[in-house]
Formats: C-alpha cells, structure tokens, sequence
C-alpha cells in the first residue's frame, strides 16, 4: 500500500517528539521526511545549560543520532530552511532549491530569540543563547576573554549566566524587574535566589534598562538609561522568544502571535498542522517542554487513527524548574493569587507558597526543597481544594527521611512532566527490568530526559525502590475496614479472580479470611457490590434489590432545545432515556448522576454530574466527574462524537470503567482524579475494549432484575 507522505519543518522537540509518537502507533502509515535548519540530528535544546556548566557534552544531550533517523526510514534534509509553502500543489521549497511534496504537513519551526531594539545590538560580541552554535562562541570567547554580561534574569538567562561563570568569565546580570524571575518567583523566594547565586559568583544589577551596546568593532559594554557603563566583552541576550511564523504567515495561514491551532492541532489551511513554540491554542503560545508533547502526542493521535474519537488538546499548566547548579526551585500557576499556604525555614533555606482562588489552589512556589513539586503540580492542573494542604502536610513532615517522603508519594502521581512518567512507571521499570541508575531509568522511561529538573526525584526513588526491595514495589494498602487487612483492590481482585463461585457474602469472607466472618456495616454492602460485577461477568443472574446500598439508581436529567420540536432536542431525550434505561437497573459504587442537554443554553447542569452529554454544532460533547455538591467539580471532557449512538457508546463504556475500577462508595470525581483523566481517555479511545466496555454496561443492564435462577443471594 501507498504511503502517505508526511513533511515535518522542524528537527527540533517538539516535530520530533510528534514523529516519535506515530512511530509508536503506526510505523508504516508514513513516508517520513524532516527538515531542519540546523547542520545535526535532534538534540536537547533545554540541557544546553548543563553542557556550558560542564555536567554534559554536545555528544549526550542528543535525542536521536543520524542512525535513528535511518533506522526508522525518515529522510532528514539537515542544514536546510524551508522558505516557501505551495498549499495548492502541497509542496515545500528550501532556500538551496529542494522540493518535497506532502499529503500532510507539520509545521515545527519553533522560536528564534527575541532582540530587543537596542542601539548596537547587532554588533559583533552580542549573541542570544538558544542552540548549539551559541554555547560554542560563548566557550570560545571564554578562552579570550574574561568579562560577560547577561541582559534577562528569568530562566534562560540565570543558566546562561552560571554557565559563563563555569567557563570561568566574570558575569553580570541586568534585569528590568525589582527582582529575578519575576514571572515565576515571588520577592521571597526571588531574595533567596539571588543571595544563593551571588555566593556563587554571580552578580546583579536590577530595575536597569539598556539604552544601547558600546564599542565601535564589536561589543565593549552596555551603557544604560541612567547613564552609567558596564564594560563586557561578550554579551547574552536572553530576554525571551518570538515564535517563527514567517512561512505560514507568507502563504496565507491565520497566525496572530503564533500560527493558531485547534484543540487537534490543525491550522486554518487543510492537511496542514503545527506544533510546538510556533504553535497558538487557545490565544496562548507555549515555551515549555512538557505542553509542548502533550500538542505532539494528540496530533500523532489525530494522524493515525483519523477515524477514532481521539483526546483533544485543552491546554497546558506551565510550570518551571530551575537547572542551576547547587539551586533547587519550582514553580507552577498562577503565583499571585491570593496566599493559602506560606512556610519559610531559615535554617534549612527552604521556602513553600501555595496560593488559590476561591478556595481552590491555583499555583505554587518551592525554594530549597522541591520533593512536594510534583503532588502540587497534580493539585493545581485538578483545582484541588486548599483544604488538601492539611492533609497533605500531616504525610510529607519536614522532618521526615526521604524514603519516608516517596513512600508517602501515590503511585499515579506524576514525576516526569515533560514525558508523563509516573512513580509507578519508574518502580516497574526498576522491579520489571533490574534498573540501578537513574540513568538506566532514564533511558527505558525517558524521565528526566528532557528539563532535567524532575533528576533528584528520579534518583531518590531509584534509591528507595533498591533499598525497600519487594515490599517498595507493592501498592500501599488501606484496609477496607476493621474485619480485614485487605485493601479495596485487593478484595476486588480475589473475587474477580475467584473460580470458587461464593455463594453470598458471609460464603466469601470465610474464604478471604476475614477476622469477623459477620462482617460489619462497612464491609459486607461492598463485597455485595464486587460480588455483583463478578456475578455479570460471568453471565449469571441476580436480583437487584432495589434501596440496598449496593444498589444505586442513575438519574437522567433531559432538557430539550429551545426549539421545543427540533431534531436535536429530540435526540436528546431520545439519548438520555435510553441511558436512564440501560443504567438504572445496575449497581454503582456511589450514587451517579447524569445530565443530557440539547444545546450549550439548557439549565440542567452538564458540567456538574457525574456524566454529562452536551450538544455542540460539531456533535456531542461527553463529560465525566461534574460535582455539584461540596467540593464542587467541574466535568472534565472525555471526548467529543459526532452521533447519539456514539454518544451512548462512549458514556456507557465510561460508567462501565467506574463500575469495574472504582473502589465502593468511591465517587466518580474522586476516581476520576485517582486514575487520571488521560489514563480513562486512553482506555475509551481504543475501539475494541470501548466496545466491549459498553457491550457489558449493556448487558448488565439487561441481568440486574431477572431471577437469581442458581441461588445466589446478595
């Protein structure tokens, strides 16, 4: 069969890390080709830092070789600028001449460097620090010369500046702000950095302005608004990005700040996609790692398997670490909302803020310590009540070893944002595979492959997994109540695995061992509930036994369109009653409610039920883990179809995945966050176990009120 061809402009990240990824799906549905401008393969732009401070070589900071590239059957044109897109004829022109058709084009062009309008700033001596070619000049000039000036004291700048300070140059930073990463820190926090870095031999010059760059051959120095002169042989520019749109612009492609996307990727023109820094969604472009995947993974998704309801992109939480050396620094959100959490230990020289709004968290700061980064992380993306700060301050005490702090740490949560590497992943690997390093670790999972910040955490699990052996791999367990030391997993997966076929309750805890074979008020109605699922699932029949409290009944909430008689608003009563229909019958681990809606005006709450079906121009939207009540929550959006049935599939399939891993009286949001939204996205998204999925939501359905023919009592 005929390939189709797939350019991609851009041999950075972002381009790549999307190649990657349909590599991973399908290998052989493209004929590959890359352009880059640069003359080498894909590397790390963000660990150009550790090369200038001598923690890494050009060699290791490299993401894929020429070979990868050969391997995989992927045409690499290095050394080469696309300057033109012909969209009628979909081809693409380089400024040596070349031509390469597509069927598809990816768009990874990136960012260049943003230069200010200083007077001089051209001048030979003034570079930015953005590739491979500049940590090159910046050596060499560090063999001839000893003064350097760094204008930018946000992120990039503060790891070019400690890089120069590696290669031995004396370096000043010059900062427009009050204080260092102003975007990122607060003045606290900022304080401590700056008298942190200043004991390393860096030095400061804040709330200054550069009014041009001295000398007349090359750079000299920089004279500034004030009228005072700073003498620097070499100057680094690090003030921020500006994201290349020139060659979408030029044919025709919207583009405001950035190319704009949709929630797949795709720009205004057909066959023609974009990710990356060069990418707009939702009015925000992008400069870090981690969304900059997330965009890659939907759109290698989009590509593959076009016929599927795959996962939209709806945006990203940026957060920051910094890779300077010796200075451990997080942060996340929106900073500065109002404060709910703030500690400061000066002996320790940490620092911790959380802020919220409305009672929500929203961002966070870490100076010192950053073990709680990424828990606060998964707080913020979910809006966590800031009443989980308590609790989660009583399992992660200051004072605590740091075995104890990752064994406190829940297996889902994320350690590796940049590539969504979990504590689980890591420990399986380590378990599974023999893994003793965080460098082998490194190279099986790709956690902190990328930003490097996620390293400390790796390592410190590593060390945990090797010094706990078995019992560290194991999922910590809470037992379910006081007959038991059983977990609610653990309870689940005996009975789902049992091929003794217990009769009733008291039969199956006599057989699990429990302490009291009566059970009590906790117990008993759950492993009713188990028993149910196990009972359906092996085609035998029960009695639903309705206001027991393994029973629970779904409510449909049906609303038609404004246009009382329209086919849309008919659709959805139609949809809704048959949902009410095949889930009212079944048993659930905590009361589901669920809403249906023929259009986005209608008042019964899509977004704040458990399950909620919404009509848009484009089909229906399916929402999952809405809560009305204290915490309130809001639907978080499993996809979107383009017919009720699809419609019906997918909700079905989804309350079939809360019946079957949700522990009893766990509520829908509450498995929602536990499991990860991107974890049941991936569980719906493939076609055959959605459907099967739903085939057993719909049969057990059919089962929950017909006669318990073999005896079985619940």
């Amino acid at each position: 069969m005929k390939k189709t061809k797939l350019v991609v402009v851009g041999n950075g990240m972002a381009g790549v890390r999307c190649v990657e990824e349909i590599l991973k799906l399908d290998p052989e549905r493209f004929h590959i080709t890359i352009i880059g401008s640069e003359p080498r393969p894909n590397y790390n732009r963000i660990l150009l830092s550790k090369v200038l401070q001598g923690n890494s070589s050009m060699d290791e900071i490299v993401l894929n070789d020429w070979s990868w590239y050969k391997e995989n059957g992927i045409e690499l044109l290095a050394g080469e600028s696309v300057v033109r897109i012909r969209k009628e004829e979909k081809i693409v022109e380089t400024a040596s001449g070349i031509k390469a058709g597509y069927d598809v084009l990816i768009l990874a062009t990136g960012s260049s460097p943003f230069m200010p309008p200083i007077d001089g700033i051209r001048k030979p001596g003034v570079i930015a620090f953005r590739n491979m070619d500049d940590c090159r000049v910046m050596m060499d000039y560090a063999v001839k010369y000893r003064k350097a000036a760094v204008i930018g004291g946000g992120l990039l700048g503060l790891e070019a500046a400690r890089g120069l300070l590696h290669l031995g140059m004396e370096t000043e930073v010059i900062h427009n702000a009050p204080y260092l990463m102003n975007r990122q820190l607060d003045l606290m926090s900022a304080e401590l950095l700056r008298k942190e870095l200043e004991g390393q031999g860096m030095r400061f010059r804040l709330n200054a302005n550069t009014e041009s760059i001295v000398g007349r051959s090359r750079a000299k120095g920089l004279r500034f608004t004030s009228g005072a002169v700073l003498d620097a042989d070499l100057i680094i520019v690090a003030v921020g990005i500006s994201p290349n749109i020139e060659l979408a612009r030029g044919c025709g492609i919207a583009t405001n700040r950035a190319i704009i996307v949709d929630d797949y990727m795709r720009t205004s023109a057909p066959d023609i996609y974009a990710v990356g820094e060069c990418a707009e969604h939702r009015g925000i472009a992008y400069g870090l790692v981690a969304p900059l995947y997330e965009q890659g993974k939907v759109l290698a998704r989009a590509l593959c398997r076009p016929d599927e309801e795959n996962a939209p992109y709806t945006g990203s939480i940026p957060s920051a670490k910094l890779k300077v050396s010796g200075v451990e620094m997080f942060s996340v959100g929106d900073i500065e909302a109002e404060t709910a959490l703030q500690s400061f230990d000066g002996i320790k020289g940490t620092y911790k803020k959380v802020t919220m709004r409305g009672g929500r968290i929203c961002g966070a700061i870490l100076y010192g310590d950053t073990a709680e980064s990424g828990a606060l992380l998964q707080m913020v993306k979910r809006g966590a009540p800031a009443s989980e700060l308590a609790s989660a301050a009583s399992t992660s005490g200051g004072g605590r070893e740091q075995d104890e702090i990752i064994a406190a740490m829940p297996d889902r949560e994320t350690v590796c944002a940049c590539n969504a590497v979990t504590k689980s992943m890591i420990l399986k690997a380590v378990a599974e595979e023999g893994l003793e390093t965080a460098d082998q670790v490194r190279d099986r999972t790709k956690a902190s492959s990328s930003c490097g910040g996620c390293r400390a955490t790796v390592e410190a699990i590593v060390g945990f997994a090797k010094r706990s052996g078995a019992e560290g791999m194991a999922e910590k367990s809470v037992p379910m109540c006081g007959c038991t030391e059983s977990a609610h997993h653990e309870v689940k997966e005996a009975i789902a695995n049992s091929d003794r076929g217990w009769r009733s309750p008291e039969e199956a805890v006599q057989a699990l061992g429990w302490r009291n074979l009566s059970g009590c008020d906790t117990c008993m109605p759950a492993i009713r509930y188990y028993m149910s699922l196990k009972i359906v699932d092996a085609g035998r029949s029960l009695t639903g036994e309705i206001g027991r409290r393994s029973f629970i009944g779904l409510k449909i909430n049906v609303a038609e369109d404004d246009g009382a008689g329209s086919p849309f608003g008919y659709d959805a009563l139609c949809l809704g009653g048959e949902l009410r229909r095949m889930g009212e019958t079944l048993t659930f681990p905590y009361p589901v409610r669920a809403a249906a809606a023929s259009g986005i005006h209608q008042a019964v709450g899509v977004l704040v039920h458990d399950i909620g079906l919404n009509g848009s121009p484009a089909g229906w939207e399916i929402y999952a883990a809405g809560h009305s009540e204290n915490p309130v929550k809001q639907g978080q959006l499993l996809g979107l179809v383009e017919t009720s049935g699809q419609a019906l599939e997918l909700a079905g399939a989804c309350l079939q995945l809360y019946r079957e891993r949700a522990d009893f009286l766990e509520p829908m949001w509450k498995w929602v966050e536990r499991e990860g939204i991107v974890e049941i996205r991936e569980a719906l998204f493939d076609p055959e176990a959605r459907a099967a999925l739903f085939a057993s939501f719909a049969s057990a359905g059919g089962d929950a009120f017909r006669l318990e023919r073999e005896g079985v009592r619940l």
